[in-house]
């Protein structure tokens, strides 16, 4: 395993350094002051796991795990910083953690091992099949491997945003029309205007390999949760870090979603 610490701040970063190496696993460990020898590192290595700061001269933290992404999108990223304001864009970024400083060594450990263990569980899955996360705090996005899936259609984004939104629910046609157009009568040209929909969205997921997310029998749709990563369901399940993710903000671009998005808020006051 190896493992890139980038901190501008001498005495933080060799600490992290020496935390890193004392891991049980025994991880390969390089620290590096700027990102730019960061970026010069990568280019001829590999890391499993980068550990950053935010707030650095020239190239902050976040702009700095979105160039490591281009590099290798399955890198994972975990910030260490003093700065809780920039979580939200963090974990836009698909962060792996948020730890703020001074670092608990007990606390990095399970970032690590957290890590690792969905690394492993990414690499066992067959090679035909990516590896499929929905974002939903914030903005809708899905993520297929680590990078944005792009929608020729909207409504065929906004469709799949609502049955995950459904966790695994399913939903007829009709229902479907109804989300998708509120207004709309569900007439023969526009149950036509469903299907191209449909087709859309089945074509976009089997593009990247996410075409078992989605189920359809009898008219009806759902999606397969255990098939994917996502935030929601990470949240409901009690996860810690996706608790501290939430920022009050779901599925910002769709109206329907208001009525889970206060959901969540009750349910994080109460935790």
């Amino acid at each position: 395993m190896k493992i890139i610490c980038i901190d501008d701040e001498p005495l933080i970063l060799n600490m992290t350094v020496a935390l890193c190496q004392e891991l049980s696993a025994k991880p390969e460990v390089c620290g590096f002051s700027n990102a730019k020898d960061a970026l010069n590192w990568l280019e001829n290595h590999k890391a499993d796991i980068a550990l950053l700061d935010i707030n650095m001269p020239d190239m902050n933290g976040i702009e700095l795990a979105a160039r490591i992404r281009e590099t290798d999108p399955n890198t994972t990223i975990i910030f260490l910083t003093g700065y809780s304001e920039y979580a939200v864009d963090a974990f836009r970024l698909h962060a792996s953690g948020y730890l703020l400083k001074p670092v608990n060594k007990q606390r990095l450990k399970e970032e690590i091992d957290h890590a690792m263990q969905r690394q492993s569980v990414g690499s066992a899955l067959p090679v035909e099949h990516a590896k499929i996360t929905a974002r939903t705090f914030g903005e809708f996005d899905l993520y297929a491997n680590g990078q944005v899936v792009s929608f020729p259609r909207s409504k065929a984004k906004e469709l799949l945003a609502y049955l995950i939104d459904r966790q695994g629910g399913s939903i007829t046609r009709a229902t479907a029309f109804a989300v998708l157009w509120e207004e709309g009568v569900y007439d023969r040209s526009m149950q036509k205007q469903l299907d191209v929909v449909i087709r859309s969205l089945r074509a976009t997921l089997k593009n990247v390999g996410a075409e078992d997310i989605l189920e359809m029998k009898q008219g009806a749709l759902r999606i397969c949760p255990e098939q994917l990563d996502c935030d929601l369901y990470r949240f409901l399940g009690g996860d810690v870090d996706a608790i501290n993710s939430y920022r009050g903000e779901y599925m910002n671009a769709y109206s329907w979603a208001s009525t889970t998005e206060a959901f969540l808020d009750r349910m994080q006051r109460r935790m």
